[in-house]
């Protein structure tokens, strides 16, 4: 018979729904500090780092979100909020020429949304890696290998994708609280594959 979960003194809906919660906060914390969009890397990682906390029982607030993201704008993470956004001016430029009827279009536009399905699950990995706090090219390799030795975990994290971009399409208002959850999702395939290494 499981015991009844701990809850702390004052809380009302217990351990699990305190998270959700959290995850939501952090998740509007995350969007108001994407929206310089060279901001948007740093942002992502920060969120997962406070959510990969939760496992050592420090707080997932949006608080510890801030403080933890003060420290964060060095030029290293502006420099990959920099290359997101030419990744993303890239893919749409890209696009846009399949679309045009050139010859080929249809093939080009298969390799580029290949293309693109894996730079973004290496970079989503990158964000959750907590290499990223201090240093992104070692973040972004490790990610790497990490898609390619973890094909479950990478279609874990296009599913996530898939579901975050589902969401805030069908009610805009989630749009702003869907990186909270996104941030969680790459938290956990993250610890999926640490487990799974020990």
């Amino acid at each position: 018979m499981s015991a009844a979960p701990h809850r702390e003194p004052g809380e009302i809906f217990g351990p699990r729904t305190t998270l959700f919660a959290d995850v939501l906060s952090i998740g509007l914390a995350t969007t108001l500090s994407s929206l310089p969009l060279i901001t948007a890397p740093a942002a992502l990682s920060t969120a997962c780092a406070v959510l990969r906390g939760v496992s050592n029982d420090e707080p997932a607030t949006a608080g510890r979100y801030f403080a933890l993201l003060r420290h964060r704008l060095r030029p290293g993470d502006l420099l990959a909020g920099i290359l997101a956004i030419a990744g993303t001016l890239l893919v749409a430029a890209d696009l846009a020429l399949a679309g045009a009827g050139l010859p080929g279009a249809r093939l080009f536009a298969i390799a580029a949304m290949t293309v693109t399905a894996i730079a973004l699950t290496v970079a989503l990995r990158a964000c959750s890696r907590p290499e990223s706090v201090s240093d992104w090219p070692t973040a972004l390799r490790a990610a790497a290998t990490d898609t390619v030795r973890d094909p479950a975990g990478s279609a874990l994290v296009l599913l996530a994708v898939a579901t975050a971009a589902l969401c805030a399409w069908m009610m805009l208002p989630l749009a702003f609280l869907v990186p909270g959850p996104l941030a969680l999702a790459l938290a956990g395939v993250a610890r999926r594959r640490e487990t799974a290494g020990t």
